[in-house]
């Protein structure tokens, strides 16, 4: 599965691109948990202390932004899938 990273995730994962294996019936939240498994970091990019997405955080499945989906992070996955996650992106001046 291509999963593309932007912005700062892509320096704490140091690629734009990781391919990533995944099992028939792997999930979202699933695949989510195997990155911040390799890439402890990131998950205070994604995740808020409670353990729920921050708002401001996308994830595409495919083009569709997950909170869209039926299942959201229950969402399951083919190994065809193409996985964008955009972090939190701030600017202007106040």
């Amino acid at each position: 599965m291509k999963v593309n990273f932007y912005a700062t995730l892509r320096d704490i994962v140091g690629s734009k691109t990781l391919e990533i294996e995944v099992q028939p019936g792997t999930t979202v939240g699933q695949l989510l948990d195997r990155i911040i498994r390799t890439y402890p970091r990131i998950k205070a990019e994604l995740f808020d202390e409670a353990g729920n997405l921050y708002r401001h955080v996308h994830v595409f499945v495919n083009g569709r932004d997950i909170p869209y989906l039926e299942n959201v992070l229950d969402t399951i996955l083919d190994p065809n899938d193409t996985i964008n996650i955009f972090p939190a992106v701030g600017g202007g001046c106040g």
